[in-house]
């Protein structure tokens, strides 16, 4: 499955962003799909993830309360909205997608991946 991630931008700390990633190529319903941010110097890390129905989520303490991962699979997308956000979310951000079920926590996992979007927190 090809994936378009978009909806980055600079945003000042507090603000929201939401992410979406659009899918094409394949039937969507049957991927589980994860987003992962990647700051300057560090490794790219799971931020949250979601079934194939998006009835179940998970997302990584760091984010949870603030960011919340859903999908419209009839407009193959998935979303992360992103809530009060900090400086140190600032990354860029890819969604990736792995047929099945399970929601991955692990980069390796995932088969497809977007090209990424930068989100820029200022203080």
């Amino acid at each position: 499955v090809q994936l378009q991630a978009s909806g980055g931008g600079l945003v000042q700390a507090g603000g929201s962003l939401r992410l979406s990633c659009a899918a094409s190529g394949r039937t969507f319903s049957n991927y589980a799909v994860g987003w992962f941010r990647q700051a300057p110097g560090k490794e790219r890390e799971f931020v949250a993830g979601i079934n194939r129905s998006g009835l179940s989520t998970n997302v990584i303490d760091s984010v949870k309360g603030r960011f919340t991962i859903s999908r419209d699979n009839a407009k193959n997308t998935v979303y992360l909205q992103m809530n009060s956000v900090r400086p140190e979310d600032t990354a860029v951000y890819y969604c990736a997608a792995r047929s099945g079920n399970y929601i991955y926590t692990r980069k390796y996992d995932y088969d497809d991946w977007g090209q990424g979007t930068q989100v820029t927190v200022s203080s």
